[in-house]
């Protein structure tokens, strides 16, 4: 069975590098509304308690995911799914796990509403802003409007996540043809062809493009929030968004539930429930290499 599955998916390797394409920063930035949206994302002011940010559970030093396996909201709520980078965000065809948005505007209403998250309503979060003078000569400045309005609090957000692009990774210049990768790297490549891993993680965002299944051959038995949620169709469940891998070294714990706590355990789950195997450590360690190469320089990110 084993060597059934890699001689069919193998044939992917043909077409590997096609399959990623190098990222690029998005273009048309208006900077002076990033500039407000990074304000208000980094704002506690925006949760009901005001304890609460978004970057309270998009950490700049774990590349800007959780590092819980599920955040923790206002008045010290726990949430109910581990909250993934918005690190190339903009790249996604769906937001959220189950992909029950389709925009980035929509998704960042939704933490600012969820009781278990910021818990805070659109009439607080107006007024609360329209007391705030600095803000206040902000958004003037941006909107024109003598007013802060809800509509757009979500357009600076989202403007500042439109930010968060991380191009220039070592694989980006290699696919470039700038450098080269080390042998353990270029077996790590080989391997993720040949196991099949880029069929589901491929284009720019190396994932983010489609929804799959976990439990394809063993039953993955802790599936919640899945697609099903959304669709109510059995086919979809314990099917999600295919996560992104790029600073996937940053990002642990991974899965929806957070049950990864390195990457090697995050290979090795997938290749168990999706391929009805295990991977032998040399080729863990090979793929765990190949798949650092999708890390970017974070430390202009962190430090705006």
């Amino acid at each position: 069975m084993k060597f059934i599955l890699i001689f069919v998916i193998s044939i992917s390797m043909l077409y590997g590098e096609a399959l990623i394409q190098p990222i690029e920063e998005i273009k048309n930035i208006n900077y002076k509304k990033a500039e407000l949206g990074q304000a208000l994302f980094f704002d506690p002011s925006l949760s009901k308690d005001k304890t609460i940010s978004c970057a309270s559970c998009h950490k700049t030093e774990h590349g800007w995911a959780d590092d819980k396996r599920i955040s923790i909201g206002v008045y010290g709520r726990k949430g109910k799914i581990n909250s993934p980078t918005v690190l190339n965000a903009i790249y996604n065809f769906k937001q959220f796990w189950n992909g029950r948005v389709d925009t980035l505007y929509q998704q960042a209403s939704g933490p600012l509403h969820q009781s278990f998250e910021m818990d805070i309503d659109k009439d607080t979060l107006q007024e609360r802003l329209n007391h705030n003078l600095t803000y206040k000569a902000m958004f003037k400045e941006i909107y024109h409007k003598d007013v802060i309005v809800y509509k757009d609090i979500i357009d600076a957000i989202v403007e500042f996540e439109k930010t968060l692009t991380t191009p220039d990774s070592k694989f980006d210049r290699y696919l470039k043809h700038e450098i080269s990768l080390s042998p353990l790297e270029k077996k790590g490549y080989t391997l993720f062809k040949m196991y099949g891993c880029i069929t589901c993680h491929n284009g720019i965002n190396v994932g983010g493009n489609s929804f799959q299944k976990i439990g394809i051959v063993i039953n993955y038995k802790d599936c919640f929030l899945d697609r099903y949620e959304v669709t109510k169709k059995p086919f979809d469940k314990c099917v999600y968004k295919v996560p992104s891998l790029r600073n996937i070294s940053k990002t642990a714990p991974y899965f929806h539930d957070g049950r990864a706590r390195t990457l090697k355990d995050a290979i090795s789950i997938m290749a168990l429930h999706n391929l009805g195997f295990e991977i032998e450590e040399g080729d863990l360690k090979a793929i765990e290499a190949f798949l650092k190469t999708l890390d970017a320089d974070l430390t202009q990110k962190e430090n705006k």
